[in-house]
Order: structure tokens, then C-alpha cells, then sequence
């Protein structure tokens, strides 16, 4: 790409705003070094890298590259033997960590949204844990070393430390002194080249002991350090050198840690300098409204409401600019100031963005080719230090263009033939477009002159386009229409402006009648294109409304399907446990009614079976759940069976005999079981009946069953019986908890009671009796 292209583009001030997203200074350079590539591959590749790190700043935020630096230089100088400063150690050990924090971000984003160029960049990070824990273990934040660099350092700091104590203790008690105070400047101690000193007045410098180590600007005050403390100050001296020395010693080891790894911390500069600019690209994108660039051959340009990126958003005015369809020179024309460069800068700006890897700010699908060179003639050629007018200067440039020109090439002609004679300029212009059309480069060119109009009308793959003039206004709108060429719009501006009648009237006579016919019908094309373009633009509005109440339509049918689906799995769960929990409580009762068949009838009580038949009951709902049988195999009515009759209870999955029926209910004898069952729940079985087993005689007893059974004096053996016997009883009559009395005693009967607990099937859980229930005396039983 030619420098004075990009000049011309001001293509160095995207390269500014790049630089200004990125957060270290390598990525900055990337930034500002950038320049677009011819390579189609490459662009790609560079637009593809700007696509992940978008995603991975719309994701995740991007990484933090706080606290990273560009060591590449300093890391270079201590593989080459260089000490390093603890402030640049320091700043290796940030790098190494934002290192580790960057590739961490990556690799956290890989499972949501693939990006493999930055990931392939991330992956390549050397980790230097040891590096970057020797130099924290000695180093600050702030550049200073750390005690804990070497236990040397750490004891040369104490004792220097316990010796400026000692002086310091020393000239408090000399400033406390009253004797002293007469000498004294002030009652403060003050330190002069290192050397603690006292401010002692000028008259008294002779009688005063010590050494002069500065003294006022006034001459008032000399600054003395008290002969009581030169030892010690020697000595601090002495540690404060030794200190010094092993700073310097500890300085050089780490830098040597940091150059015998200058290859793999130089490439972890590289890599973090490379994901910085990637997501400086994705943020300028962000911050331009910009859109990813479609890529296609065939030197095509496609650019849908494209903004030239440095007019404000309030005040620039989108346009479309095609270039390639059955054609590939495009000549505009308009008045000055209409927008007819801006025009052309956006176009050549945004195919130098695009081959640089960056968002174009336009519309979704905008569509360039990547071309090999792009050239301009932009702006005013004049130079004086070579004697050149303006038409010189461009003409000379223009030459140099057309030698190196080629069906790869964009070409950019601002103004092309002016600064000279209007026909010979013209002409010219003409000549040069024809030359480019006949090579099949794709051009851009604006113009004043009207021939090229009617050149652009009657030459083969040229098409005419203006910048469009507002004549009620006598503003331009800026918006570029390609297709129609643009008016002069002189005498409308006259007229607008109070221009006598009579002289509009005299300028319209000495204009020919080929230009009055052209002109008329360029109205006439601009009238019907208005047009044309509101009715494309209600229609746009139309579809935009459609796609609105289509979108909204298949949201909420898809809201509704999922609700649906939602609360059929909901119920279909909730049936699944309530037909679970009717299956075992109709075992549990199947089982009970077993255990009551072989008991004496004494033994059972009337509440047995109410109790069983309010556990029927309480699953009934979870029965209804399921499908009504078929006729062949459904329950009866009272019309169907009769007392005497043996029925399945379809409920308890057993058969019975029909003893009674009262409406909708019928008292069923199941074994020694009787108990009432709607008839819905009966089928009369097809099979003669057997004759009724002689029911078992139940012997009733009048006292209920208690909350507590009491078990003192009896031994293990003796107790285990009644304990079984208690809990059945216990269990029928619907006790939840019961307790157990055995007393306190030695404890066994209370171990022996607990242990016979722990195997028995109808025992939840137990545990001894609390304050006000008999404490270690009982053993408060929870029932199944």
C-alpha cells in the first residue's frame, strides 16, 4: 500500500484511535505500526482475529493487562550480562503473571465460543511460576527490596536499624537537656549527608563537640553531628554501605534468573503485545458501531451506509457505494462542498480497514475485494520548492499511478483535470477514465465537468453518480446516488437567492438547448428516484414491521411450547410420586392385612381397620390419576354386584366378598378384613365362589392402646416379647411415638432394649429420653 495513499486517507489517525483501546505499550506499537495487507489470506486471517476478540470481549470482558510493560528490552540487557533496576525486575514478574491471567481468560472461554487464532496465541505463553516467585519473595511493588530477599540483607537491616535506635535514643536525651537547649536552633534532630545532627546556633558552633556537616543559608544555624554519636554514626555508615552491597548482589542474581530465560519472557512479550492489539481492534470497532467486513472477488465494492469514521455520528450522513456489478468507474459530480470526497475518502478508507483486519463502520453485509494497491489523488499537488501548479502536481502523480496500475487495483481521482483549461481539462479526464476502463480498474472518480457526464452515459462499464442538492433548501444532503448525474443547480441557487428575473431569463438563452434538455432531464430522473426510493423505503419499514410480529410470533409460540412442555413434565413428575407413594402405602396396608389375618381376634381392635381404610383413603386421589379401564374391565356399579358376590378390590389388588352395599359404597370382607369400598373400585369376578373362609375370631379388648409401655423388673429376654407386641399395637393405632420405661439401674436393660431397637422393622429411629422425659430411664422410640 502506498504511503501517500494512506497519507492522503488519513489513514495514520485510525491508526491513533487503534492505539488508544490498546492497554500496553506493545500492543500501542502494533497499533501504530499497522498497515494493510494485499495478501487475501492474511486479511482474513487478521479479520477473522478481530471477529474472536470481539467475542471475547462481548463474553468476558476481554483480560486485564494491567501492570504489563514492555520488557523486551530490559529482559535483553540481562540476557547480555546488564543489571536490572528492582522497579524492572518487578515489572518481569507482572508480565509473567498477567501472562498466566490472560491464558486462563482464554481457556475459561473456549467452552462457550471457539477462537482457535487467539487461543493458538494464549496457548503459547510460557508459565515461569519459579521466576516469578523468586523475584516477589525479594522485590516490591514500590522498587524496594525486601528483607526476605536474603537472610544477609534481613540482619544487616536489624542491626541498622537497633544503631540509628541507639543514636536516636542518645540525641533525645541531649535536645531534652536543659543545659543543651541554650545551644539549640531548634529542639529537633536533622539528618545531613546520612549523618544525624542537631541545629545548634552559630555563637555557640565553638564550644559545641561534634563535626559541622552543613549550615543555614543565613549563617545562623550550623548543623552538627554530636561527637557522642560518631561512633555510631560510623557504624550505621558501615552497615548502610554492606546494606548496599547486598542489595546490588541480590540485584545481580535475579537479573541473571531473568536473562537465562530472555527467549521464552521475549515471546511472552510478543504473545501479550499480540492479544492486547487484537482487543484494542475489537474495542475501536465497538466504539465506531462497526461491522465485520464480507470478503468476495471479482474487485467488487459493496458498501451499505457506510460512515466515514472521524465525522461526528450526529452529522454524518451514510452512503451506499457499489462499485463491480456491470461496472468499475463510478463518476461523481455535484457541487463543492456537497460531500463528493468525503464520498470517495469513505470508500478508500473503509477497503484500508478492511485489509487491515479492522471492523468497517457500515452496514451488516457490506461487502469489499481485496486489491492489491489502492491509489489516490486527493487534495491540492501545489508545490512551490519544485515549481509545481496544481494541475502539475496531480498530473504528475496521476502518471506515476497509470504505470502500475492493474485489474487489482483501486484507484481514487478527486477533482481529476482541474487547475487548468475547463476543455483541455475535460478531455483529459476523459481520456485517463477511458484508459482505466479499458484495463478494468476499478475507479472512483469526482468531477465539475459536464462531458463526463455524457461520457459515463455512452462508455461501457462507467456509471454516473452526485452527491444530492436539496434545491429548497440550497443545501446539500450529502447522500450519494449512484446512477444519476449531478446538476449544476446554478440558476436555481440564483433564483432562490433574488436574482433578477430578467438576467435568469438571459442566462437560460445563452445556454444551448442540449443543456437545457439534459438538465430537465436530470430533474426528471431525480423527481422519479425520490420517489422511487420513498416507496422503497415504506416498503423497508413495511418488511422491518412484518419481521417485527413475525419475531414476536415466534417468540411466543416458542414460550408457549416450552411452558407446555414445562408443565407436562412437571405433572408428569408429580404423578410418577403420587402414584410411588400409593403403591407403597397400599403394600404397607396389604402387609398389615396380612399380619391381621393370623392375629387372635381380641388381638384387633375396630381402629385397626379404620386406620387402614383412612390410609386407602388418602391415596384414592393418586388412583384417579391414572386412565379410566375399559368397559370390559372396569369397576361396577351398584346395579352390577350384589351381596354375596366375590369381587376384586381393584384399589388393594385382592379379592373379597360383597357383605353389603349402601349407594355408592359396599362393605367388602377380605379375609378377617371388613371394610367399606365405593364401588367404582369393584369387579365382579367371573370365577364361582369359593365358599367364604370362616372368619377368625377376633377377641376385643376395651383399653386403647398407650403412649408408653413400662418394662422395669422384667429382664432382656422377658421384655423383647412384650416390646414386639407393644410396638404392632402401637403401630395399628397410628402412634408415631412411643417410649419405652426400663429405669435407670446398671443400664443393661436399657442396652438390651436398644439393641433389640436397632433390628426392628417397625422402628424409625430412637433415642434416650430428654429433661422431663425420664432422662437416661427411658428410650423414646420414632415409629415407621
Amino acid at each position: 500500500m502506498e504511503p501517500r495513499t494512506l497519507r492522503v486517507l488519513e489513514f495514520e489517525k485510525i491508526c491513533r484511535a487503534l492505539a488508544d483501546h490498546a492497554e500496553t505499550d506493545m500492543g500501542r506499537a502494533k497499533a501504530l505500526e499497522l498497515r494493510p495487507s494485499s495478501e487475501e489470506s492474511e486479511v482474513r486471517r487478521r479479520c477473522r482475529e478481530t471477529e474472536e476478540a470481539h467475542t471475547w470481549d462481548r463474553l468476558q470482558g476481554g483480560a486485564s493487562f494491567q501492570g504489563v510493560k514492555d520488557m523486551a528490552a530490559a529482559v535483553r540487557h540481562s540476557a547480555r550480562g546488564g543489571v536490572l533496576s528492582a522497579e524492572q525486575l518487578f515489572s518481569v514478574a507482572e508480565v509473567i503473571r498477567a501472562g498466566r491471567r490472560v491464558r486462563r481468560s482464554l481457556e475459561q472461554l473456549q467452552p462457550r465460543a471457539g477462537t482457535p487464532l487467539l487461543w493458538a496465541c494464549a496457548e503459547g505463553i510460557a508459565d515461569l511460576p519459579d521466576v516469578e516467585e523468586v523475584i516477589r519473595k525479594s522485590v516490591a511493588e514500590d522498587g524496594s527490596v525486601l528483607d526476605t530477599a536474603s537472610p544477609e540483607l534481613a540482619a544487616l537491616r536489624r542491626r541498622r536499624r537497633a544503631v540509628s535506635e541507639r543514636i536516636r535514643a542518645v540525641l533525645d536525651d541531649m535536645i531534652r537537656s536543659p543545659t543543651m537547649q541554650k545551644h539549640l536552633q531548634e529542639s529537633l534532630v536533622t539528618v545531613r549527608d546520612g549523618r544525624y545532627c542537631l541545629p545548634v546556633r552559630a555563637e555557640f558552633k565553638n564550644s559545641f563537640r561534634g563535626i559541622v556537616h552543613d549550615q543555614s543559608a543565613s549563617g545562623q544555624t550550623f548543623f552538627i553531628e554530636p561527637a557522642a554519636i560518631v561512633p555510631l554514626g560510623n557504624e550505621l555508615r558501615s552497615l548502610e554501605v554492606q546494606e548496599e552491597r547486598e542489595i546490588e548482589r541480590i540485584l545481580i542474581q535475579l537479573s541473571g534468573v531473568v536473562g537465562r530465560e530472555e527467549e521464552r519472557l521475549l515471546d511472552v512479550v510478543e504473545r501479550l503485545g499480540r492479544l492486547d492489539f487484537a482487543l484494542a481492534k475489537a474495542r475501536l470497532g465497538r466504539a465506531m458501531d462497526a461491522v465485520p467486513p464480507q470478503f468476495v472477488g471479482g474487485g467488487k465494492l459493496r458498501l451499505r451506509r457506510c460512515r466515514h469514521p472521524f465525522i461526528p455520528g450526529d452529522q454524518v450522513v451514510p452512503v451506499d457505494v457499489l462499485l463491480g456489478d456491470g461496472y468499475h468507474v463510478l463518476i461523481i459530480t455535484g457541487p463543492n462542498t456537497g460531500g463528493k470526497t468525503v464520498a470517495l475518502k469513505t470508500a478508500g478508507l473503509m477497503a484500508c480497514m478492511a485489509q487491515s483486519g479492522l471492523f468497517i463502520p457500515a452496514e451488516s453485509g457490506s461487502e469489499l475485494s481485496v486489491f492489491a494497491r489502492v491509489f489516490a489523488d486527493i487534495g491540492d499537488e501545489q508545490s512551490i520548492e519544485q515549481s509545481l501548479s496544481t494541475f502539475s502536481g496531480h498530473m504528475k502523480h496521476i502518471i506515476q499511478m497509470l504505470d502500475q496500475v492493474d485489474g487489482q487495483s483501486l484507484v481514487l481521482l478527486d477533482e481529476i483535470g482541474a487547475g487548468t483549461d475547463p476543455a483541455e481539462g475535460a478531455a483529459l479526464a476523459e481520456a485517463i477514465l477511458e484508459y482505466l476502463a479499458d484495463r478494468g480498474v476499478r475507479t472512483i472518480a469526482t468531477t465539475h465537468y459536464g462531458d463526463l457526464k455524457a461520457f459515463a452515459y455512452s462508455t461501457n462499464g462507467v456509471m454516473n453518480a452526485s452527491v444530492e442538492f436539496d434545491p429548497d433548501t440550497l443545501r446539500p444532503t450529502y447522500r450519494l446516488l449512484i446512477g444519476v448525474p449531478g446538476r449544476s443547480n446554478a440558476l436555481a441557487v440564483a433564483r432562490r437567492l433574488g436574482l433578477r428575473r430578467d438576467i435568469l431569463e438571459g442566462a437560460k438563452r445563452r445556454l444551448g438547448a442540449d443543456d437545457v434538455r439534459v438538465e430537465d432531464m436530470i430533474r426528471q430522473l431525480e423527481e422519479a428516484r425520490r420517489h422511487a426510493e420513498q416507496e422503497a423505503e415504506r416498503a423497508r419499514r413495511d418488511r422491518q414491521e412484518a419481521e417485527r410480529l413475525r419475531e414476536r410470533w415466534e417468540s411466543q409460540v416458542r414460550q408457549w411450547e416450552e411452558d407446555l412442555e414445562n408443565r407436562t413434565a412437571r405433572a408428569q413428575e408429580q404423578a410418577r410420586r403420587i402414584v410411588a407413594t400409593a403403591e407403597r402405602e397400599v403394600k404397607a396396608v396389604l402387609d398389615e392385612l396380612r399380619r391381621l389375618q393370623v392375629l387372635d381376634r381380641e388381638q384387633v381392635k375396630e381402629h385397626h381397620f379404620t386406620e387402614l381404610r383412612r390410609r386407602l383413603d388418602a391415596v384414592r386421589p393418586a388412583v384417579r390419576l391414572d386412565r379410566a379401564p375399559s368397559s370390559a374391565g372396569a369397576g361396577g356399579d351398584a346395579g352390577a354386584v350384589s351381596p354375596g358376590d366375590t369381587v376384586d378390590v381393584l384399589s388393594l389388588q385382592q379379592k373379597g366378598t360383597v357383605l353389603q352395599i349402601q349407594g355408592n359404597e359396599a362393605l367388602i370382607q377380605i379375609g378377617a378384613l371388613k371394610t367399606r369400598i365405593p364401588v367404582s373400585q369393584l369387579r365382579k369376578d367371573a370365577k364361582p365362589a369359593s365358599a367364604p373362609s370362616s372368619p377368625v375370631p377376633v377377641r376385643r379388648r376395651e383399653a386403647g392402646v398407650g403412649m408408653e409401655l413400662d418394662l422395669r423388673g422384667m429382664t432382656v429376654e422377658e421384655a423383647a416379647p412384650e416390646i414386639d407386641k407393644y410396638l404392632d399395637r402401637a403401630v395399628v393405632a397410628g402412634l408415631s411415638t412411643v417410649h419405652l420405661i426400663h429405669g435407670k439401674g446398671t443400664g443393661a436393660l436399657r442396652i438390651g432394649v436398644q439393641q433389640y431397637l436397632r433390628t426392628h422393622p417397625h422402628v424409625r429411629s430412637f433415642r434416650n429420653g430428654g429433661p422431663g422425659e425420664g432422662g437416661l430411664g427411658v428410650t423414646v422410640v420414632e415409629l415407621k
